[in-house]
């Protein structure tokens, strides 16, 4: 029975009890897959026993019967993709406690495996402590290449198998980019990629702030031809399998904690189940705004656009024509720039270089050194705009001091970021000498392409009056 792809976004609004329902699907995914297996393994003693030369005179051929065509191209049927190793291991040990409970089996290499997947953890400061949901999320072993085949069997279950003979993989997307590699390269492989017939994306709002080429890399190269035959069967091969339909009958699980339209392209574009898909997500009823402890205007600028690929080039030709000739004015200093794409984090970072505006950049790619000074001039009234990437905060989560006026050239990925930097505007993080807190704003750009985001951060209601107001800018303050 193929069931749909499904997508669940932010199922559950508690973060600590987030992985909760995920962990009920895998569990049931996994009970699909060991009756799979199971059904294959008895399947293969059936066909032994009737191939038997003592036995086989009453037998009939049962390889003819649609009901043993159990098998794909290549053996593995299950592909988890997830970010971190702690995720993976997560994974690995809710898989062995629905196999094995209470060690009635055996699990080879299990040493091993808590060697490599636990470990290396993130020191967490003490004197500053970062936020709640980044020690959940970095708790653990962080490291994100990796890969692991595991082999099923009825009461055995094997770590570290060759990829052709494992039934699951687990993986993270770069580490199964380094094995699939790029057009040109000889030691490349992908065929193991062929018959997946269940692909689980756990955390997947997570590989956008890694590297998103990487999952759609991966993506691209699940289903094709495989080159060699490795030592298949085909007289056990499915027939849609044999006639190249493996993708329609794949069935996928999407997790994310937020509503993304990158997730959503994947979902159209690369999950094609011939019966259908499925969305569960949680309306976002109050919205992160709400959160904003400072009585600070916020202000909600919307320019047109007529594409996603357009909107682009219209941000910017608003922000360097409506937006920052205000901005740069001396009263405006201490302005901090948060930029969730690097794409237009280097744009912004290459005219000011040009026009000569002066700016600090603070990025992922920054040494800490240089992060260092950037907070130290930008505090001190030596640098007017401080650049600012979503993904140094995703990674690094730093409280920057001095802000006074706060500019989302986009709204953030994770709405909670939202609230987290303005918040971060209090009077004990600031520079007695660098402004006055009755001068103080926080300025969003947005277009309506991006509506899920703007709504995570208003809410419903306040994101429908707006959405169809004539209005482009419209202000808040917290507490009205």
């Amino acid at each position: 029975m193929v069931e749909s792809d499904l997508e669940c976004v932010n199922i559950s609004k508690d973060f600590k009890n987030g992985d909760k329902v995920n962990d009920e699907l895998e569990e049931n995914e996994t009970d699909k897959q060991m009756s799979m297996v199971t059904e294959e393994y008895d399947h293969e003693i059936e066909v032994e026993v009737a191939n038997d030369p003592f036995t086989k005179h009453y037998k009939y051929d049962l390889k003819a019967s649609d009901e043993y065509r159990d098998q794909g191209l290549v053996r593995p049927k299950v592909l988890i993709l997830v970010p971190f190793k702690d995720v993976a291991y997560r994974v690995v040990k809710t898989i062995i406690e629905i196999l094995i409970p209470k060690e009635s089996g055996q699990v080879v290499n299990k040493k091993r495996f808590e060697e490599d997947f636990t470990g290396g953890e993130l020191l967490m400061p003490t004197k500053n402590p970062k936020p709640e949901d980044y020690e959940l999320l970095f708790s653990g072993n962080t490291e994100d290449t990796f890969r692991l085949g595991m082999t099923l069997t009825k009461k055995t279950l094997k770590l570290y198998t060759d990829f052709y003979s494992s039934d699951i993989l687990i993986a993270s997307p770069l580490g199964l980019r380094m094995i699939v590699g790029a057009e040109g390269e000889e030691d490349r492989d992908y065929d193991f990629l062929a018959s997946i017939e269940i692909l689980i994306m756990d955390q997947a709002d997570i590989f956008l702030m890694q590297n998103w080429d990487h999952l759609l890399h991966v993506l691209d190269h699940l289903h094709l031809q495989p080159k060699k035959t490795h030592n298949t069967d085909f007289s056990r091969v499915r027939s849609w399998a044999v006639n190249g339909w493996s993708k329609y009958y794949r069935q996928t699980l999407t997790f994310s904690s937020v509503s993304l339209p990158e997730i959503k392209s994947v979902m159209n574009r690369k999950c094609q189940n011939y019966a259908g898909k499925v969305i569960l997500a949680n309306p976002c009823e109050i919205g992160s705004i709400q959160q904003v402890i400072l009585q600070v205007p916020q202000l909600f600028h919307r320019f047109n656009a007529t594409s996603p690929l357009a909107a682009v080039d219209s941000r910017f030709e608003y922000f360097i024509k409506e937006i920052l000739p205000k901005q740069r004015d001396t009263l405006m200093s201490h302005t901090l720039i948060y930029v969730p794409s690097y794409f237009d984090f280097v744009r912004i970072r290459n005219y000011f270089k040009k026009e000569d505006i002066g700016f600090v950049q603070i990025c992922e790619y920054s040494k800490d050194a240089k992060i260092a000074r950037a907070r130290d001039m930008f505090f001190h009234t030596e640098a007017h705009f401080l650049l600012y990437s979503e993904r140094v905060h995703f990674f690094r989560r730093f409280r920057i001091k001095g802000i006074r006026h706060i500019i989302f050239y986009q709204p953030p990925t994770y709405p909670h970021y939202y609230s987290e930097m303005c918040n971060l505007m209090q009077e004990s993080n600031q520079n007695k000498y660098g402004g006055s807190e009755c001068n103080m704003t926080v300025t969003t750009l947005h277009c309506k392409y991006d509506a899920q985001r703007v709504a995570a951060l208003l809410g419903a209601a306040r994101f429908s009056r707006i959405a169809t107001s004539d209005k482009s800018v419209h202000m808040y303050v917290t507490g009205e």
